[in-house]
């Protein structure tokens, strides 16, 4: 639990001294808004469903947990109110895993989501190549997101342009390792397995999602080198093949990590069916 604390801490007190300073953040606000996962709740350890706990540890008093004979562990009712949401998850995650990672978005989603808008999402940052040049760049490239949440969000002239129409009830049909955010909600679906998959699990999705989040927004765009992020310029052969590198490797790192909750899924569900 120490180990965890330490580990976790300095990833989310920036944060927290931001929020308490009113002070948003453009990348990182993202992993502790659009992910419901607060900070108190990831610097929470768990050991996960079916590991018991000797003496008097705190979770005795935290919710989703119960005593027996032999010590303090996740309660079976935590289980079955879950098992829905493990068999859905455990689906999406096979399905991405089988599919070849596509890397010929560019990252494109972000331009998408202000194409001839006349409001940006984070107002307080310029746009790197103004607003005509941003709607160029989404004009000279062909918008390929499988996203379903990152589609929902482009704006009404740029969501005809894409080559597909990722809505939510396509999830599990068009989601694929390549993509960023599909990579990012590792962390979202280990948490939302939580307290049942251990702590560590969920930790290392949410470093995972950290690193790829700053991707996501050096290849967006706006201009965020007043907060040190240097600018992957998509718009160019030599950021494009940036890019593609990177998208390659997060692809190749999450894959492991996909595995792991897969494995986690089906140890819950043979959990459930052997206490049948």
């Amino acid at each position: 639990m120490r180990a965890h604390h330490a580990r976790v801490e300095p990833l989310v007190q920036p944060h927290l001294e931001r929020r308490q300073r009113g002070e948003p953040h453009p990348v990182n606000d993202f992993l502790f808004t659009y992910y419901s996962f607060r900070p108190a709740q990831l610097l929470r350890w768990h050991p996960g469903f079916g590991t018991v706990l000797a003496g008097r540890p705190p979770h005795e008093r935290w919710p989703g947990y119960t005593r027996g004979a032999q010590g303090v562990t996740v309660d079976r009712a935590q289980l079955l109110k879950r098992i829905d949401t493990v068999r859905w998850v455990r689906g999406l995650l096979a399905a991405t895993a089988s599919r070849p990672a596509l890397t010929g978005c560019l990252g494109l989603h972000e331009w998408a989501m202000v194409y001839r808008a006349e409001r940006v999402r984070h107002q307080d940052w310029p746009l790197r190549l103004g607003r005509h040049g941003t709607d160029a760049v989404v004009e000279a490239n062909r918008l390929r997101c499988t996203h379903a949440d990152a589609y929902r969000f482009f704006t009404t002239d740029a969501a005809p342009r894409n080559a597909t129409r990722p809505i939510g009830d396509r999830q599990v049909e068009l989601e694929q390792p390549g993509c960023l955010h599909a990579n990012m909600d590792l962390y979202k679906w280990a948490y939302k397995l939580s307290p049942l998959v251990r702590s560590d699990l969920v930790a290392d999705a949410f470093e995972l999602a950290v690193e790829i989040r700053e991707l996501d927004m050096r290849a967006s765009p706006y201009d965020l080198s007043a907060l040190g992020y240097e600018p992957i310029r998509i718009e160019t052969p030599e950021g494009k093949r940036e890019y593609v590198a990177a998208q390659r490797s997060f692809a190749e790192r999450s894959a492991p990590l996909r595995a792991r909750l897969i494995a986690e899924s089906d140890r819950l569900l043979a959990a459930l069916n052997e206490s049948r």
